[in-house]
């Protein structure tokens, strides 16, 4: 069997995980729990390749524990029904630990069939997933689970994983091929803190070098759509992103369509799509509520063109959006209230306001001018407020229908 080198060199130890030492560093939350053999139900998230299904393994040969490896996109409730089932013999009498990746292809109901098993211990569930787990899995198994994110990791942790690889090939085929650090970190760069990606790519470069120490001209043979250095500076991918952005942000449209320019030519069109998007609610937002449908249109538009048509849409949303008016009203207006979240407020919602009977809730369209007052916050919210009007043209427009319909001001 071709064993991908990702797998013969995963590493057997807390110590050998690349990155994540927020997690498993020394002072880590999920290592010190794992040396005090608490291993609770867990929901790894993350992007792909910054080791869930390591840690994953690394958990269950420390807690003695039976591993059983599910993937959502694939297996069905009969195989989880057998692993719970495998719990009934001596193999089993440990405990199992299942580890379930992508499982936000599990429907609502597949999740719940795994709650009953989780609640009389019989399974120690570790699922992953690339998700916002809060969006993708089923409360009851948040409630009963503790989310651990894992973060892409940084070229320099995965720096050490690559030369653990290059000396794994030299072994096996009795070689000598060498590569520079800078090499190294380049690749994974290039990769976006993906270690399984990178080692892909040290391999195949590795095999590609004909016996000869590695170049940098072969990995850009293998990565063609990042060629020419596009982000071999290490963060210059996310500055010029972030350059777009404040530009835009700052009404200079010709520095913004500079580093439009920028990113195409290093073959990324799906970055800047989404950054734009972005930018069209953030930053523009209140002041032109078309921004986000138009610049949608154009990013839209360039999808389905492809490079180096799409340019034409996007230096359209670009412009527009640099020379529109601004603002970030909305945008601080949910991050106050997301602090109040995170606080424990708000949890109940107004009686009147919940099905099924809505007792006591006032239709607003049956009043005058469609308006009636009554409360929307819960109750230990009440009064307070988020949003405060920006001061361009649409957001005065609306505060002084806003204020009208409140009694504020007097019909003209």
């Amino acid at each position: 069997m071709n064993q991908p080198l990702a797998d013969l060199i995963r590493p057997r130890t807390l110590d050998d995980v690349a990155g994540q030492e927020h997690l498993v560093g020394p002072n880590g939350i999920l290592r010190r729990m794992i040396e005090s053999n608490r291993i609770c139900n867990m929901i790894f998230t993350g992007p792909p390749g910054t080791g869930k299904t390591t840690v994953a393994n690394i958990i269950a040969k420390k807690s003695g524990m039976v591993l059983h490896k599910l993937n959502a996109t694939t297996a069905s409730l009969s195989d989880v029904k057998e692993i719970a089932a495998s719990t009934d013999n001596v193999f089993g009498a440990g405990g199992v630990l299942l580890y379930l990746d992508e499982i936000q292809y599990f429907n609502r109901k597949q999740q719940q069939s795994l709650l009953s098993y989780m609640e009389d211990g019989r399974i120690t569930l570790i699922a992953s997933t690339t998700e916002n787990p809060y969006m993708a899995i089923y409360n009851a198994i948040l409630s009963r689970s503790t989310v651990f994110q894992f973060k892409p990791v940084a070229p320099e942790s995965c720096l050490k994983v690559l030369r653990r690889a290059l000396a794994s090939l030299n072994e096996t085929y009795g070689t000598s091929v060498n590569a520079s650090d800078a090499l190294l970190c380049d690749i994974a760069k290039r990769c976006g803190g993906d270690v399984r990606a990178s080692v892909g790519v040290c391999e195949q470069a590795y095999f590609g070098c004909g016996g000869k120490d590695m170049e940098a001209e072969t990995v850009d043979e293998l990565l063609p759509s990042l060629a020419g250095g596009f982000d071999r500076a290490g963060d210059v991918h996310y500055d010029l992103l972030s350059c777009l952005q404040k530009s835009i942000r700052g009404s200079d449209p010709d520095a913004a369509i500079f580093y439009l320019a920028k990113l195409l030519a290093g073959g990324d069109l799906l970055s800047p799509c989404r950054r734009l998007q972005v930018i069209a609610s953030e930053d523009i937002g209140a002041a032109w509520p078309m921004a986000a449908v138009l610049t949608r249109s154009c990013v839209e538009s360039a999808k389905d063109l492809g490079l180096p048509e799409a340019a034409i849409p996007l230096a359209n949303a670009v412009v527009a959006l640099a020379t529109a008016p601004k603002s970030n009203s909305a945008y601080l207006a949910y991050g106050k209230a997301a602090e109040d979240i995170a606080q424990g407020k708000g949890a109940f919602p107004p009686e009147h306001l919940k099905s099924p009977l809505f007792k006591g809730y006032l239709y607003p369209h049956d009043y005058p001018n469609h308006y009636v007052k009554q409360s929307y916050l819960p109750p230990d919210l009440k009064g307070k407020q988020y949003y405060t009007f920006g001061d361009n043209k649409t957001e005065q427009a609306a505060k002084t229908y806003y204020d009208f319909i409140r009694g504020k001001l007097q019909k003209q």
